[in-house]
C-alpha cells in the first residue's frame, strides 16, 4: 500500500459565507493527514460545496456536480442546495453523500467513510493562518460573524436552507480577528445573512476579549475590529436604525468609510410585497445623514428588478430613486423564481424579456452615476491595498472597493509592488467602474 496521504479535490461555490464554510471543511481535512490538490486527476475524492440561492446557482452547482462524477467518478456533495438531498439525487444519483450547510462533521465523516484517513483524528483544529487553509489571497479574510436569518423576505429562501440567526460569541470572533491579523491579514470583510442583527438572538450577551468585557452587537464588535489595525470593511448589512451608530467610527476612521446595504428596491408597495423596509423618504433622509456624518461614506446596495407585480410606474420610481440616492456602488438582479420562495405566489409576473429591459435600463442608468462620480476622484490622493502583480503593473483596491464586487485601481509600472502592500497613490483616469493612477513618491 501506498504511504502517501489520500488525496482530496474541493469546488467551492456561492458566496463569502460559502467560501468560509469551505475553509473549514479543508482545514480539518487537512489536519486530519489529507492532501487537498487542484485536479480531478489528482484526487481520490472531490467535494462539491454547492449553492442554492437562485436557479442559476442551482444549476451551476449541478453542472460541478456533473463534471466532477465525469472526470472523478467519487462525489460528496454538500453546501446550501444539499439541504434538499432529493434534488441532487433525481439529477445525479451515483452521489456518494449529500449534506447541507453548515455541516462539517457530516462532510468529514462522509470523507472518512469512502476516503480513510492515514493518521487519528486531531481533535485540536485551528481554523485560520498559518494552520488554517485560506481560499481567498493572504491579505484578506472573510470573517463570518453569524449563520442564518431571522427575516423572511418573500424572494429569499435563506432561512429555510440555512435556519434562524445564530450569532457567533464575539469573543470567539475577536480572537479569530485577532490571530488573522497576526498571520498577516491587511482587510477583514465581515459577512453574515444580517450583519446588523448580530447579537439580537443573544440578547446582546456580554462576552470577553483579551481579558475585557466586550457586548456582543455590531457596533461593539466594529470598535473592537477598528482596534486591530487593518481594515476593516462591513457587508451584508440590514438597514437597521442601529446602522446609524456604526456611521460616526466610519468618520472616525475606525473602520473603513463602505457601508454594503441592500435595498432591493424602492417603490413602497413592492418593498412592502418583498417584506422589507418601505419608507422610501426616510432611507433618502438616512442617506444624506450618513453622508453629512461621513462624507468619504461608500454605499453599495443591491436591487431587484422585475418583482412580481412590478409596473412600469413602479420601475420608474426605483430609476428616480437612483438618481436622488446617487449609490457608489450597485449590483442588480432580475426577479428568479425560485423554489420554496412565497413571491412565487403572488400575481402579475413580470415576462422575461420585461424584466431584462429593465434591468439594462437600470445598470445603463447606474453606469452613468458610477462614471460621474469616479470622475471626481480624478487628481485625488487615495490609500490603495495591492491584490496582484501584473506584466504592466500593480492592481490594487482603495477603501471604495471590495474584493471580487467592486472596482480596481491601475497602477502602471508599479511591478516592484506586492500583494498585501499599502502605497499612497494619486488617480488620473477612469471609466464607468476602475480607477488609473500613479504611485506617491
Amino acid at each position: 500500500m501506498s504511504s502517501a496521504n489520500p488525496k482530496v479535490g474541493f469546488i467551492s461555490l456561492g458566496c463569502p459565507k460559502a467560501l468560509v464554510d469551505s475553509e473549514r471543511i479543508l482545514t480539518q481535512l487537512r489536519t486530519e493527514g489529507y492532501d487537498i490538490v487542484p485536479t480531478y486527476q489528482d484526487a481520490d475524492l472531490v467535494v462539491v460545496n454547492t449553492c442554492g440561492f437562485i436557479d442559476a446557482a442551482k444549476a451551476e452547482s449541478l453542472d460541478a456536480i456533473g463534471e466532477a462524477l465525469k472526470e472523478n467518478g467519487k462525489v460528496i456533495v454538500t453546501g446550501c442546495m444539499g439541504g434538499k438531498e432529493s434534488d441532487i439525487r433525481n439529477v445525479h444519483p451515483s452521489v456518494l453523500s449529500v449534506s447541507g450547510p453548515q455541516q462539517y462533521e457530516q462532510v468529514v465523516n462522509a470523507v472518512h467513510q469512502y476516503l480513510p484517513p492515514k493518521q487519528d483524528h486531531n481533535p485540536f483544529i485551528d481554523l485560520v493562518p498559518p494552520q488554517g487553509i485560506k481560499l481567498t489571497p493572504r491579505h484578506y479574510s472573510y470573517l463570518k460573524i453569524s449563520e442564518g436569518c431571522n427575516h423572511r423576505c418573500t424572494f429569499c429562501i435563506i432561512p429555510s436552507l440555512r435556519g434562524d440567526l445564530v450569532s457567533r460569541p464575539v469573543g470567539n470572533v475577536l480572537d479569530e480577528a485577532e490571530r488573522l491579523v497576526n498571520a498577516g491579514v491587511k482587510e477583514l470583510l465581515v459577512v453574515s445573512q444580517d450583519t446588523s442583527a448580530y447579537g439580537v438572538d443573544l440578547k446582546y450577551r456580554t462576552g470577553f476579549w483579551q481579558g475585557r468585557p466586550v457586548k456582543t452587537r455590531m457596533r461593539e464588535l466594529c470598535e473592537a475590529l477598528g482596534s486591530m489595525g487593518v481594515w476593516v470593511r462591513l457587508h451584508y448589512v440590514y438597514p437597521y436604525p442601529s446602522v446609524d451608530e456604526s456611521i460616526s467610527l466610519m468618520a472616525e476612521g475606525k473602520i473603513l468609510p463602505y457601508l454594503d446595504i441592500p435595498f432591493q428596491h424602492a417603490n413602497p408597495r413592492i418593498l412592502k410585497l418583498m417584506k422589507r423596509p418601505a419608507a422610501t423618504e426616510k432611507t433618502l433622509e438616512r442617506i444624506q445623514r450618513w453622508r453629512a456624518i461621513c462624507p468619504d461614506i461608500t454605499l453599495r446596495s443591491t436591487f431587484i428588478v422585475g418583482f412580481p407585480g412590478e409596473t412600469e410606474q413602479e420601475f420608474q420610481e426605483l430609476l428616480d430613486f437612483l438618481d436622488e440616492a446617487q449609490l457608489d456602488r450597485v449590483g442588480a438582479f432580475t426577479y428568479s423564481a425560485v423554489e420554496g420562495a412565497t413571491a412565487n405566489a403572488l400575481p402579475g409576473a413580470v415576462p422575461e424579456e420585461v424584466k431584462e429591459e429593465r434591468l439594462a435600463r437600470f445598470m445603463a442608468k447606474q453606469e452613468a452615476i458610477s462614471a460621474q462620480k469616479l470622475q471626481q476622484k480624478i487628481g485625488k490622493r487615495v490609500q490603495v491595498l495591492i491584490d496582484e502583480i501584473a506584466e504592466e503593473g500593480a492592481v490594487g483596491r482603495t477603501q471604495a472597493d471590495a474584493p471580487e464586487i467592486d472596482g480596481l485601481i491601475f497602477l502602471d509600472g508599479a511591478t516592484h509592488l506586492e500583494p498585501g502592500q499599502f502605497v499612497e497613490a494619486i488617480v488620473e483616469d477612469a471609466d464607468a467602474h476602475d480607477l488609473w493612477g500613479r504611485l506617491v513618491n
